[in-house]
């Protein structure tokens, strides 16, 4: 094995999501997991709290205000990105101004690649904040990415379908793909899915080459913060360093599992502060940013 040289070419990524001072997810996941791939990352909080939402009342500061003229500082002074990613975003406000911000780093000299992850809702359930119009409004937004990557919740919302409870054939899960890729997403990763009781995983869409995959690993009881997070952030930082869609959904996967894997370990139940991400960076590294001596 040999490690590929991420400095001849800087991959710099920019991620617009919320910072939770405590219980690891969102920014606090995203940052170190894109560096660990070896992407320079700029990161625009939307909104900074005590902790993540799991937690009772915590101490929430919106940012909402501030998100646009960050970005356009960063503008001025000559930033540019292969890859932007949107998490969670509390408003309709803020939504919208992702797809501006999205705009911005796109000339004729620069078109990033966009991860939207629809943060709105799971296990059948949606968030309190989303509506119809916010939903709309997020509707809009996914037509702007390049990778969409709702669990099957958001899917079914995004579809205006009724929520369907899994298992789910391959046939179905194909389906909801499809119809979501159709919005203009080129890649759509279906996160959360299972055809049975005793694997999940994700499921992966690419457009351009009409090919579906299915990738799953051992199930793991539990509630885990933050892996939808560090998911969208192992899955932009592979595509980054060249890895195709099924490659870079193999690896965010099995990075995931990893983490809930040692999670369980240490911790059993008790996992409302967030997974044991930083413990399997090596393996990340090792997975994403090596290749076979030839």
């Amino acid at each position: 094995m040999q490690f590929l040289n991420t400095e001849e070419k800087p991959r710099r990524a920019a991620v617009i999501n919320d910072l939770s001072g405590a219980g690891k997810c969102s920014l606090t996941v995203m940052l170190p997991v894109l560096s660990a791939l070896g992407c320079e990352t700029s990161v625009l909080p939307t909104a900074v709290l005590s902790t993540h939402g799991g937690f009772k009342d915590p101490v929430y500061r919106d940012l909402t205000d501030d998100m646009l003229k960050t970005a356009q500082h960063w503008k001025r002074e000559g930033a540019a990105f292969e890859g932007i990613c949107s998490g969670y975003l509390s408003s309709r406000e803020q939504i919208d101004t992702v797809r501006e911000i999205f705009e911005l780093f796109t000339d004729e000299h620069s078109r990033p690649l966009r991860l939207v992850d629809p943060v709105m809702g799971d296990n059948g359930t949606l968030y309190g904040i989303f509506n119809k119009e916010t939903a709309q409004s997020m509707t809009r937004l996914c037509k702007k990415a390049d990778i969409l990557t709702p669990n099957m919740t958001e899917a079914y919302c995004l579809l205006h379908e009724p929520f369907k409870d899994g298992p789910y054939d391959e046939k179905e899960l194909k389906r909801v793909m499809k119809a979501l890729s159709d919005f203009g997403p080129k890649v759509v990763i279906l996160t959360g899915a299972y055809t049975d009781g005793e694997k999940i995983g994700a499921a992966c869409y690419d457009r351009e080459k009409d090919e579906t995959a299915l990738v799953l690993s051992d199930r793991v009881p539990g509630k885990y913060h933050g892996t939808g997070d560090i998911f969208a952030a192992v899955m932009l930082g592979a595509m980054l360093n060249g890895k195709t869609v099924k490659e870079a959904c193999a690896a965010a996967v099995r990075y995931t599992a990893k983490c809930i894997e040692e999670t369980r370990k240490a911790c059993g139940d008790n996992t409302i502060w967030g997974v044991k991400f930083e413990k399997c960076l090596p393996f990340l590294m090792h997975d994403v940013l090596t290749e076979n001596d030839k």
